[in-house]
């Protein structure tokens, strides 16, 4: 039985969001190995506490990660 573990930083994604990533990660296992995978795949979504997750020595905020995507987008 497939684990998949993502670790978001609280209140960047909507429900929805978090909906879909579920979803969407199953679909990929289940293309992996095959329907009967389905069932027995687990999806775990774990929320860190803005700011208490870095990359390079530096917190990052959900405020930081929504500049970011909002950045991204408007490229």
């Amino acid at each position: 039985m497939p684990l998949i573990q993502v670790s978001l930083i609280e209140e960047v994604f909507t429900s929805e969001q978090k909906r879909q990533i579920v979803r969407k990660l199953t679909d990929a296992m289940v293309e992996i190995e095959g329907e009967a995978m389905r069932g027995v795949t687990w999806v775990m979504i774990q929320e860190v506490r803005s700011g208490e997750w870095a990359i390079g020595g530096q917190p990052l905020t959900t405020a930081d990660v929504k500049a970011l995507a909002a950045s991204k987008n408007a490229a």
